[in-house]
């Protein structure tokens, strides 16, 4: 298939990542950042950058440029807002980390007929263009949502730029997206806090910590607000995870109390890690977009584990 420009509007770690595999895959890419300090060399370096969102927005609409959201949760509004004025008929995704509220704001501003949800799954503590890395997304998965109403073309775009930037696709509905990130991204940040909060108690606390609190507390490390903007942008899920993180240390609490054992939790943690490491993705080769049916298909394997590796042109009509 033909593959369309590509318009990212945020160029912080994964933004900045997004359109720097863009162009390595030789794809035509621009980007906007509201600070212009935020992006100091990359026009330096051969990055097409700037700070005029009309711009971006007024050439992706001449162009039929795919627009990629990328900027944290509480500013997608504004950047939706530019989007209908400017570029109210392109195709429009995002990178953002959760994916109901991202679409119940697209509907607002009347753009959902072109929008398809994206989440690259992956990342680091740092933030900023300058940690941008166009490797970031390799081997990675990118959910691209199948939600109701979803536009077959605009679906195969957004595939095609995961596919383009290294990842293998999962075909995800937003709200079964949400409620599992809460527990395998956005729980784990907040743990990560309690960790370190935990352990910074003293000066011979900090002096003795080695491998399992530096990895158990690595995420502890990233952006407070970036963290924030995640986590309560998905506040009823997590708060579900928590209370069922908090069950489970309540329980293993008196279990040490009353027993002076941890038996109960190590034996399931150690028994569900072994299942994430055995977890085992198949291809999903069987399922075109817009063919009858194909949303539900694609959201059937990949409640199963199935990914897609490549996506075949669409039929000419």
């Amino acid at each position: 298939m033909t593959t369309a420009p590509v318009c990212v509007l945020g160029l912080g770690l994964i933004g900045g990542s997004v359109l720097r595999a863009a162009v390595r895959a030789g794809r035509t890419a621009w980007g906007y950042n509201r600070s212009a300090d935020a992006i100091a060399g990359s026009a330096d370096t051969g990055y097409d950058t700037g700070t005029d969102l009309t711009a971006a927005l007024t050439r992706a609409a001449a162009s039929g440029a795919l627009i990629v959201i990328a900027v944290p949760m509480p500013a997608v509004d504004s950047i939706l807002d530019a989007i209908a004025e400017h570029a109210p008929d392109n195709p429009i995704t995002d990178v953002v980390s959760v994916k109901v509220e991202v679409a119940e704001a697209v509907a607002r501003h009347e753009l959902a007929a072109r929008y398809v949800g994206g989440h690259p799954m992956a990342g680091t503590n740092h933030s900023g263009w300058s940690a941008a890395d166009p490797d970031l997304f390799r081997d990675a998965v990118w959910v691209v949502t199948v939600d109701d109403g979803s536009d077959p073309d605009v679906w195969r775009e957004v595939a095609s730029l995961a596919l383009d930037c290294g990842s293998v696709v999962v075909p995800t509905v937003s709200d079964e997206h949400d409620r599992a990130v809460a527990r395998i991204s956005h729980l784990p940040h907040l743990l990560a806090e309690a960790l370190a909060s935990v352990g910074a108690v003293s000066p011979l606390a900090m002096g003795l910590a080695a491998g399992s609190f530096r990895d158990g507390t690595r995420v502890a490390s990233s952006s407070p607000d970036l963290v924030r903007a995640m986590c309560e942008g998905n506040a009823d899920a997590l708060t579900d995870a928590l209370d069922d993180a908090l069950a489970l240390l309540t329980r293993a609490r008196e279990e040490l109390v009353t027993e002076r054992s941890t038996k109960t939790l190590v034996a399931a943690g150690h028994a569900a890690r072994t299942l994430y490491e055995q977890h085992e993705r198949f291809d999903i080769t069987d399922v075109e977009p817009g063919e009858p049916g194909w949303l539900e298909k694609f959201r059937a394997a990949g409640r199963r584990g199935g990914v897609v590796r490549q996506i075949r042109s669409a039929s000419p009509g």
